[in-house]
């Protein structure tokens, strides 16, 4: 028989070893977070990097203009050779790196980056400008559908809030371009591009990072992706209802993008041109703009994980239209205020629509990732094209008047299925 002075050993030692497991489970998870929220926020910052790079494109432009004698047209056509390779790209990099994922595909997109920017710093013609042009693009439509789809691998089930702070990063990026653009390309000239070659490398060197962590958790559990397959089946939507969402979702796009496209690519010509500001000075009001940019995406984020999806894309399309009608018949104060509330209220809308339509096709990430971010660059190129066109034959106001209209489209946001929006729901841990 065994003595009950072992057995109370016994006993200790079990209880000793239950809570040294217990102990190492909590340490390991605890590891795993922070792990976690260090690649989101290191994709975060490579965004920042990629997004500053390509938003020297558009901060640049009066100077292109000026230099190269070209039309506002000629303007739309750099925003649509850049749009136009991101856009249609994006899905064919998506659906391929679904079915076969490609873990230091990032390094590759910042490697087109790179040398698109490079490229830029040096052309000496307007075909050259397209082509450098078209190369950023083409980074672009490598780089943003594997690492939106990295960010949701590491989201931990707060998808809204991981899409919202890799948004963040790229916004950030783009509010930086006007000022770079102010006080280093516009006093030194073109060929100062050249010296932000060095973000494209730095980005490199830590994209390559994020594609060891991809590579390693992407093979962890071997089972996991038949028991994936199948849960994907099981919660796949209706075709029916997925067809409708998606169109919908298309439309609020075309009217938040072609709106976008009006500020990004010429709102700084539009200053100069209604109220004589110096072009320095309509960088800033540039970069105010953008910055508002980069709030709304965070905000939007957040409260689409708590209140749904279907709601953020109601306030942020249809709420900025009040605003924008005004926008064409203000004062050169209330121009800066309503341009960087309008940016607020419309920014929330892109996390809240890419995280839905994930949802919509579970299992097809990098496609889904692929479609939206393709289509936000290429309804943006294509109307920024046809808005220049616009601008041309009449005036930059009219450009302005026409697109105070487009929030409207947001009322198609009734069509969407609700349910397919919510967040989900967490049970409430009992009390002890």
């Amino acid at each position: 028989m065994t003595a009950p002075a072992d057995m109370a050993q016994v006993g200790m030692a079990q209880v000793g070893l239950a809570q040294a497991d217990s102990a190492s489970k909590s340490a390991a998870a605890t590891q795993a977070s922070s792990t976690t929220f260090a690649v989101i926020l290191s994709l975060s910052f490579c965004h920042l990097l990629n997004d500053m790079m390509q938003s020297l494109v558009p901060a640049i432009y009066p100077v292109l203009k000026e230099s190269y004698a070209l039309s506002f047209g000629q303007i739309g056509l750099i925003t649509l050779a850049f749009q136009c390779t991101a856009s249609m790209l994006q899905p064919v990099v998506g659906l391929y790196t679904d079915r076969h994922p490609m873990p230091y595909s990032l390094t590759i997109g910042m490697g087109f980056t790179g040398v698109g920017l490079l490229l830029m710093s040096v052309a000496a013609s307007y075909p050259m400008i397209l082509l450098a042009a078209a190369l950023i693009g083409m980074g672009s439509s490598v780089f943003h559908p594997e690492a939106s789809r990295v960010a949701r691998m590491a989201a931990g089930g707060r998808y809204g809030l991981a899409q919202s702070l890799f948004q963040v990063g790229g916004n950030a990026g783009s509010a930086a371009g006007p000022l770079l653009a102010a006080f280093v390309v516009v006093p030194a000239g073109q060929r100062s591009i050249v010296w932000f070659s060095a973000a494209a490398l730095l980005a490199i060197i830590v994209l390559f990072q994020i594609g060891g962590w991809y590579s390693r958790n992407r093979v962890a559990r071997p089972g996991a992706k038949g028991k994936a397959a199948a849960a994907t089946r099981a919660s796949a939507p209706p075709t029916r209802k997925v067809v409708l969402a998606i169109a919908v979702l298309v439309a609020l796009l075309f009217s938040k993008n072609v709106y976008s496209a009006s500020l990004g690519s010429y709102y700084t010509f539009y200053l100069i041109s209604k109220f004589h500001v110096s072009i320095q000075d309509a960088q800033f009001y540039l970069f105010a703009y953008m910055a508002a940019i980069v709030v709304g995406t965070l905000v939007g984020g957040l409260v689409g994980d708590r209140v749904g999806r279907v709601p953020v894309m109601w306030f942020s399309i249809l709420g900025a239209l009040p605003f924008a009608l005004m926008l064409p018949y203000a004062s050169l104060f209330w121009t800066a205020i309503l341009t960087v509330t309008i940016a607020i209220i419309m920014a929330s809308a892109f996390s809240a629509i890419l995280v839905y339509a994930q949802d919509l096709l579970p299992g097809r990430v990098g496609l889904v990732s692929g479609m939206f971010f393709g289509f936000s660059f290429g309804l943006g190129g294509l109307g920024a094209a046809a808005l220049g066109e616009l601008a041309d034959l009449t005036s930059i106001d009219t450009v302005y008047k026409f697109c105070s209209f487009l929030p409207l489209l947001g009322l198609f946001t009734a069509f969407l299925p609700r349910h397919l929006g919510q967040p989900p729901r967490v049970a409430p841990t009992p009390a002890r």
